[in-house]
């Protein structure tokens, strides 16, 4: 998925990856830090977390946000998007909660470029480093996904029924996670 984000002038590219094997993240992200060019950041996930890419793009755009108004808690917009997602203002436990672990299977990563071009062969160079299979279906949600992302994000039946009104339980669930993505701006 690639987006333009015209009122940031940047492009938002989400993909998915399934069968990833990264032994060592930090051997690995610093060989993403080489391969990208300077005007492209790329932030990775765990994809056990992410409700749709949906939850990503609100997080880039309020990360996109919050560097525009002087708000952001990190000087990396990758690292602030990483908060926005986990709904956290504690870099570590973003990491903790959504960051790639050694055991990470299944991944999501979201690059943001200047250009269309730029982002889509970070993208592409990013396929290579990171391996595995790529496969945007680890974006989407399943009930033992939708379970996870409750008890992380701790959405109670109450507000999901609430919320739920004629839509979906999935659409509910991604409406309650961008919810949270968006109140973590409030709290600061």
């Amino acid at each position: 998925m690639l987006k333009p984000v015209e009122e940031f002038g940047k492009y938002v590219a989400i993909a998915g990856f399934r069968n990833v094997k990264i032994a060592n993240v930090e051997e690995f992200l610093e060989t993403v830090r080489k391969r990208l060019a300077k005007n492209v950041e790329a932030q990775f996930f765990d994809a056990g977390l992410v409700a749709t890419w949906q939850h990503l793009y609100f997080a880039a755009l309020n990360a996109l946000n919050a560097f525009k108004n002087g708000l952001n808690i990190s000087k990396s917009l990758a690292v602030e998007t990483l908060l926005y997602a986990s709904a956290q203002r504690q870099i570590r436990k973003a990491m903790g909660l959504m960051g790639i672990k050694p055991n990470s299977e299944a991944i999501a990563v979201l690059v943001l470029g200047e250009k269309a071009s730029d982002a889509e062969a970070a993208l592409e160079a990013l396929s290579e480093i990171v391996g595995g299979q790529r496969d945007d279906a680890v974006l989407g949600l399943s009930r033992e996904k939708i379970n996870a992302i409750r008890k992380a994000f701790d959405i109670s039946d109450v507000e999901l029924e609430a919320v739920m009104r004629g839509n979906d339980l999935e659409q509910a669930l991604v409406n309650l996670v961008i919810e949270r993505v968006a109140l973590l701006a409030t709290e600061r």
